[in-house]
Formats: C-alpha cells, sequence, structure tokens
C-alpha cells in the first residue's frame, strides 16, 4: 500500500552511494540502480546482454553484436553486475521487503544487438526466439543471484521494452536506414515475451515509455504489471480494462529530467495519479492497492540532486494515496 520505486537509472559512477540513495529514500521498493555512467557493460543493452547464457556479446564500432567467443567486453559486463550485485547484499542482506531488478526485453535486445554478419538481429527470425532463449535462462540465474544474496527478500523483475511498439508495428529501421525491419506477429511477441517471463521465475513487470503501450499483449504474455509514462498515455481504455483484470500499475508521474522552475512536490505528482485515476473511474481505494508511483523514465541524465529529490517525492506521494 502506498509504495514507489525507481525505474532503474541513477546518474553519477558510485555504485555505493546510489544504493545507499535508493534504500533510503525508497524503503517500501527498493531497486538495483543501474549507472550507466560508467560506460559500456553498464548500459542497458551491454548489461543484459552480460546476463545472455551461450550467447557471448562484444562491443564493436559502439555496439553491441553476437561475438563468436566470450572476450573482455562481456567480462567488464559480467564484473560491473557482479559488483553491483555484491554492493546489494552489503547494504541489504537483512532486508524482507520486495526488492525490484531490472533488464532489457527480448525485443529492445533484438532491435539493438547486431548479428555477427552485421545487421540487428531482428532480421533473422530464428536468432530472435534463441535470444528469447538465451535471456529466460540468463535472467533465471539472476533472479536466483539475487534471491541468495537477499534471502529474506522477494524478487521483482521489470523487462524493459522501450522497442517494444515499433518491432510491433514495423518501424525499426534497417541499416541502411532506408527501410524498415518487418513487423513481429503479435501472437509471436506474445509468446516470445511469455518464456521468458516464465523461465525467469519471478513476477515480472514490462516497462514501456512510449504512447502506444501495447498493454493487452504484455498483460496476457504473462506480466503482473506495466510501468509507463503517464503523460504519454493518450488512450485511457486499454489502460481501463488492464487494471480492471488486476493488472499493476507502476505510474511514472514526475519528470525523469529537471522541469522549468522548480521539481514537482510530492502533493503534485500525486495529483497527476490521483487525475489519470479518477479518469479511468476507479474508487480511490483501489488505488495505492494497485499503483505504485515512479518517475517517468530512468533519472541517468539528472542531476544527482534531482534524481534524489524525485525519489523522495514518488515516495511521499504513494504515502499520501495510502492514507486516502
Amino acid at each position: 500500500m502506498g509504495t514507489a520505486t525507481g525505474i532503474g537509472s541513477l546518474p553519477g559512477t558510485d555504485v555505493a552511494e546510489a544504493q545507499r540513495i535508493v534504500l533510503g529514500e525508497l524503503p517500501d521498493l527498493p531497486h538495483l540502480p543501474e549507472l550507466p555512467a560508467r560506460g559500456p557493460g553498464a548500459d542497458l543493452i551491454g548489461r543484459t546482454g552480460g546476463l545472455l547464457v551461450e550467447l557471448p556479446v562484444e562491443l564493436y564500432a559502439a555496439r553491441w553484436r553476437i561475438a563468436p567467443r566470450p572476450g573482455k567486453d562481456l567480462r567488464r559486463a559480467r564484473d560491473l553486475m557482479e559488483r553491483d550485485l555484491d554492493q546489494l547484499a552489503e547494504q541489504a542482506e537483512e532486508y524482507t521487503g520486495p526488492v525490484k531488478i531490472q533488464a532489457a526485453g527480448p525485443f529492445t535486445l533484438a532491435a539493438s544487438l547486431e548479428l555477427p554478419i552485421g545487421g540487428r538481429l531482428l532480421r533473422d527470425p530464428g536468432a530472435v526466439r534463441d535470444l528469447a532463449g538465451s535471456l529466460g535462462e540468463g535472467l533465471r540465474g539472476h533472479v536466483a543471484a539475487v534471491a541468495r544474496r537477499l534471502p529474506h527478500a522477494t524478487v521483482l523483475l521489470q523487462l524493459d521494452e522501450p522497442s517494444l511498439p515499433a518491432v510491433l508495428a514495423g518501424r525499426v529501421p534497417t541499416e541502411s536506414g532506408f527501410g524498415t525491419h518487418r513487423p513481429v506477429e503479435p501472437e509471436v511477441a506474445r509468446a516470445l515475451l511469455r518464456g521468458v517471463i516464465e523461465a525467469a521465475a519471478a513476477p515480472t513487470v514490462v516497462h514501456c515509455c512510449a504512447p502506444d503501450v501495447p498493454l493487452e499483449l504484455i498483460r496476457t504474455a504473462g506480466a503482473v504489471g506495466v510501468a509507463l509514462d503517464l503523460a504519454l498515455v493518450t488512450d485511457l481504455d486499454p489502460l481501463g480494462e488492464a487494471i480492471d483484470a488486476g493488472f499493476g500499475l507502476l505510474a511514472g508521474a514526475a519528470p525523469a529530467l529537471p522541469p522549468a522552475g522548480r521539481a514537482l512536490t510530492s502533493a503534485q505528482v500525486a495529483d497527476r495519479v490521483r487525475r489519470v485515476w479518477d479518469q479511468l473511474g476507479f474508487p480511490r481505494r483501489r488505488l495505492a492497492e494497485q499503483v505504485v508511483v515512479t518517475p517517468a523514465c530512468g533519472l541517468a541524465g539528472a542531476t544527482p540532486a534531482y534524481a534524489r529529490t524525485v525519489l523522495a517525492a514518488c515516495r511521499d506521494a504513494g504515502r499520501r494515496l495510502a492514507e486516502e
């Protein structure tokens, strides 16, 4: 009731400090912070690439691609993740609530990783299936690794899928820039996403900051909730149907970058959530039960001071909503 959390990324390179901020500002649902400013292997694609099983990745011309064998880029990504998990265990060993971890989803990975011969992996349906299988197996191991370090906590998995709407609509550009990749059929996407979620064996939410989040597909693939930017929601009907079916909502209500003027207060963040909820027509008593308050997206581009302020505002907004 009245929970808040972060989407994942934070500014800076000090993981110990980032973890202290998360545990201090988000005591009810902390997350494993991501610090992309540390460089390759700390970014979303490289970080998730390090989790893949029997599918090594490497950097080539500043892009991640499938590699013939494990190399230094993969070792760096895995070493960074190991340090992050060790820091989480050191600071939260006795934590007893839910804790959230994040990774790229299969379609964002497929739209970003390149084949060894060049071209996005997305162009090869067989390679996409192999990638989804490798990701599911890797996530199962990752969830288990977190559970071993935090034996009293419950692990919640977030799959980041910013590219999913473009993949479904056939809007991912080819390498030449003159065309786009063929759209992935919704049934194929649903089956592959379901396979990843089932393999990971953890309650899973899907994060997608886009106006056309495929809510029905995400829900029927087995996710327990969705994380989205409330400011980008233009059609409330699909969201209302999902919530009516018991779907959880991680409501992105605070700007990820400083707006003109002062940062939003917790009261203003709560008002943003409350306004959308009232438009959906659900009773207020259900709001705090199904909604977690979050920033609109990751905070890697924010200043450290603003990131802390936003997380605190989300936390206090969640508590305000729970008191109603």
